[in-house]
């Protein structure tokens, strides 16, 4: 009997040992937490429209035509050293045709490019083209394209998304992009000339895509891109 009791103390002892063990791990235990780092904001890098360069270039089954094109403002949104989006507004009252010498056939296309045939620039006298996405590309070195670049382009109100490969350098506060932009006007109801509205043209239609070459520097500015 005397075994007993003591067999049965040690068993009680070690029983409610156990019990406070666990009690006092269940109090001092804390959730663990994961500290995450905050994106840093995008820096909003101004477009100097000075030294950015806008050209188009046109083609139809007799020829060719070349010319240039205004930006009036806009800005790159820059994280880090990455350009991460930005915005874009083109004068297209500001069109320009520069392989035409002759004043008088110059300025009749020139009119021709603004009334309602093509870009309507008295009822739409911007165009404009917004980033939602840059990602780098798969080889880029040597000047050649670094990025691949998305975003909705508006032109006579009408919003279509495009996309192309860039070259993208952000250096001592300065941003600059470089691209070829293929443009299918057919998409934006400009129907002059194109066979996606109209039969037999023969030798009188214009190819629907032209390219837009964007050569666009920006520098840092003190304002906090909106994200």
């Amino acid at each position: 009997m005397k075994k007993f009791t003591i067999l049965a103390s040690l068993v009680g002892a070690l029983v409610f040992t156990a019990y406070a063990n666990n009690t006092n791990n269940n109090n001092n235990t804390k959730p663990a937490t994961t500290e995450v780092a905050t994106p840093a904001k995008a820096r909003a890098y101004k477009v100097d429209a000075a030294k950015s360069e806008v050209k188009w270039h046109a083609k139809k089954v007799t020829g060719e035509h070349f010319g240039t094109l205004a930006l009036a403002d806009g800005q790159m949104d820059v994280q880090g050293n990455k350009v991460v989006g930005g915005t874009f507004t083109f004068d297209m009252n500001s069109v320009a045709v520069t392989d035409i010498k002759d004043p008088e056939y110059n300025q009749k296309l020139v009119g021709h490019l603004k009334s309602d045939d093509f870009f309507s620039a008295e009822k739409n006298p911007t165009a404009t083209f917004k980033i939602t996405s840059v990602k780098p590309a798969a080889k880029g070195a040597n000047g050649t394209a670094n990025a691949t670049v998305t975003g909705d382009l508006t032109i006579k109100g009408i919003t279509k998304p495009v996309t192309f490969p860039a070259t993208i350098t952000v250096k001592n506060g300065v941003a600059n992009a470089k691209a070829d932009v293929t443009v299918d006007r057919s998409k934006f109801d400009i129907r002059y000339g194109s066979k996606s509205f109209f039969d037999n043209l023969g030798d009188k239609a214009i190819h629907d895509d032209f390219v837009v070459t964007i050569d666009v520097t920006a520098n840092q500015s003190t304002v906090t891109a909106q994200k």
